[in-house]
């Protein structure tokens, strides 16, 4: 049969029987043990072996009197506690957590110790979570002293306020004052919009309230501008500026000394009125002409930049092409000394003088060639293209063609039997007829007739033989006609010389 476990064995019935339950020594153990869990958790507010869970820590240049388990507010809604505050140096170190409600937090995150209403009392952070465009902050993260602020305090503006800052307040209302309720002088009012001259400053801003409509609905616009484009845009320039007002605090010394250079600045601006009026009155179409020129100047960036992309291969050559040509720079300094180029450079100097005249000369000359060349393609080329037609005794040719082929021909006819030397074959003529022709070049009357011998008659010549063309020497010689070989002048003329009897 299988055992029934269910049942009490013997023996442990027995051990009951004769141990009789726990004694005072055991619930006096117990009762000590409870108290000191009591009064650690009393005292410590913490479970211990239980993770606080997201913590975040925070810098402050004064943690006022913020207290452990003071509230940690995002846009007012409670998020987490202070968990601690701890001294360090000037500063103060908050650690706070931030449960699921107000995560995630971001690493340009920010903080600031606020007054609680009056009836909680005490103090609270305000926390901005930062831009989602921001990286998270892990656990533990630091928000830098940078970001963080505490609230002004009423001590803090009363103290602020003592007897010199007070006097400088009487001073500022006692002059706000006299610009409000004061009357401008005729000079000044040359300087005013005639709407407001001859009134007082608060009368001028009653006359300004007038458009108050259009000018808060501007205001309303530019606000709405101020808020930026993205979340937080208004809060980050806060942000920033309240950095920079803090690092002007931290030079109030230079600061005094920009405001006094500024003023003698100001004062060099005010005695050259009528030149900076001058200045400011020719602005306006230097400007004009600034858009055109910086207009042409947009157009040409592409230009430049291609050519800037292009040129980048040669500008990291450089360096080697410079190492390169160290040597060759090294051999042109001792070629410019005076045993070489320097030498080559006096004597150049002496001959440019001469150099100078020669030019000058020159260019002289460069217009009669330039008429020469003209008188060459205007008359003497179109000459020389014309065919002379000459009947059967013609070729065809142009004149110039003939002219080489009848020195071509005198040079080959003027050839020895083997080719080596010329001489000239004259035919001293004979016949039985005598002719005769008039000697232009004749010295004596006697002389004035030239005879000869022929075989045959002379038939005319070809052109005729006549007096020269007219020439006008005092004009170019392209401007004159152009000679017609084929013209009236150019056909046969009477037989010269002529049969005599």
């Amino acid at each position: 049969m299988s055992r029934d476990h269910t049942k009490p064995s013997r023996y442990n019935q027995q051990f009951f029987r004769d141990w009789g339950g726990p004694g005072p020594i055991v619930f006096g153990l117990i009762a000590v043990v409870l108290v000191i869990v009591g009064l650690f958790l009393a005292f410590t507010k913490t479970i211990p072996f239980v993770s606080p869970g997201y913590e975040v820590k925070a810098t402050f240049a004064n943690a006022v009197n913020i207290a452990t388990k003071s509230p940690v507010r995002i846009a007012g809604v409670k998020v987490g506690d202070v968990q601690s505050v701890e001294g360090k140096g000037d500063n103060s170190t908050v650690t706070f957590t931030v449960n699921e409600d107000g995560r995630p937090i971001h690493e340009d995150a920010s903080a600031t110790i606020r007054p609680r209403l009056f009836l909680e009392g005490n103090y609270f952070v305000d926390l901005d979570p930062g831009t989602p465009g921001s990286p998270v902050m892990d656990s533990g993260g630091t928000i830098p002293v940078s970001n963080t602020q505490t609230s002004v305090q009423v001590d803090q503006i009363l103290t602020t306020l003592q007897q010199p800052q007070r006097a400088n307040l009487q001073k500022l209302l006692a002059g706000l004052g006299t610009g409000l309720n004061a009357k401008p002088t005729a000079e000044e009012d040359l300087t005013f919009e005639p709407m407001v001259q001859g009134l007082s400053g608060g009368e001028a801003l009653n006359l300004a309230y007038r458009n108050g409509t259009t000018a808060a609905r501007g205001t309303a616009v530019v606000n709405a501008a101020f808020l930026g484009e993205q979340p937080n845009d208004l809060g980050n320039l806060i942000r920033g500026l309240s950095r920079v007002t803090g690092k002007l605090n931290e030079r109030e010394g230079d600061l005094q000394g920009f405001v006094e250079n500024f003023n003698t600045f100001a004062g060099a601006l005010a005695a050259e009125s009528g030149n900076l009026q001058s200045t400011i009155r020719l602005l306006g179409p230097t400007l004009q002409t600034a858009r055109v020129s910086l207009a042409d100047l947009n157009n040409t960036l592409p230009a430049l930049r291609g050519f800037a992309i292009a040129i980048t291969p040669g500008i990291n050559e450089l360096p080697k092409t410079i190492r390169v040509t160290t040597p060759l720079t090294v051999q042109l300094k001792k070629l410019l000394t005076d045993r070489e180029l320097g030498g080559l450079a006096k004597t150049l100097q002496e001959s440019t003088p001469a150099s100078a005249k020669s030019i000058s000369e020159t260019l002289k000359l460069f217009p009669q060639l330039q008429n020469f060349g003209k008188c060459i393609s205007h008359n003497l080329v179109p000459t020389g293209n014309q065919i002379i037609q000459d009947g059967t005794l013609g070729n065809g040719q142009k004149a110039v063609n003939e002219f080489l082929y009848a020195s071509t021909n005198v040079a080959g006819e003027s050839q020895n039997f083997d080719g080596n030397g010329p001489f000239l074959r004259f035919q001293s003529g004979g016949g039985p007829l005598t002719v005769k022709t008039d000697d232009p070049d004749a010295t004596l009357p006697t002389d004035k007739e030239l005879y000869a011998r022929t075989e045959t008659p002379t038939l005319g010549t070809s052109p005729s033989l006549g007096s020269l063309p007219p020439l006008d020497a005092s004009q170019p010689c392209y401007t004159q006609d152009v000679a017609q070989l084929n013209g009236a002048a150019a056909g046969p003329g009477a037989a010269n010389p002529t049969v005599y009897p």
